[in-house]
């Protein structure tokens, strides 16, 4: 499935649930699942908050049987110093901890080459955990 989404903070709500609805559909697991979004919600807020002006944020989300792939990307230029593997800041600092927790919580992560003036964020989770039966 492909968004094209408004730069505007109720994007990063509506992704984050057309995500879950799809999940829903699956029998993944509780904890991959909450995984996947949060994922989608830093990676979507990252995209929110940087994006130029006037940029639409563009997520595509595709599920298969054993994984999940997000791509996010946005009109913007990749930080020279985003990094997916940084450590956490400092408890008291604002901000800086979006890269940090995708690049903990994904499988692979990565800022792809895209063309000059666009962002790509790829994002890749196992969905080998499957939900546990329900006891009646």
């Amino acid at each position: 499935m492909t968004l094209s989404l408004p730069r505007q903070p109720s994007s990063v709500t509506r992704a984050r649930h057309v995500l879950t609805t799809l999940l829903s559909l699956t029998d993944v697991g509780e904890e991959a699942r909450d995984h996947l979004a949060v994922m989608m919600s830093e990676a979507c807020a990252n995209a929110v908050l940087h994006a130029d002006s006037g940029s639409i944020v563009d997520v595509t989300i595709l599920i298969d049987g054993h994984d999940c792939l997000i791509e996010v990307g946005n009109r913007g230029d990749t930080p020279d110093d985003a990094k997916l593997t940084a450590e956490l800041p400092d408890p008291l600092t604002v901000g800086g901890r979006g890269l940090p927790l995708i690049g903990a919580l994904a499988d692979t992560a990565a800022f792809l080459d895209a063309e000059p003036g666009h962002v790509l964020l790829r994002l890749t989770k196992c969905l080998s955990t499957v939900a546990a039966p329900s006891t009646s």
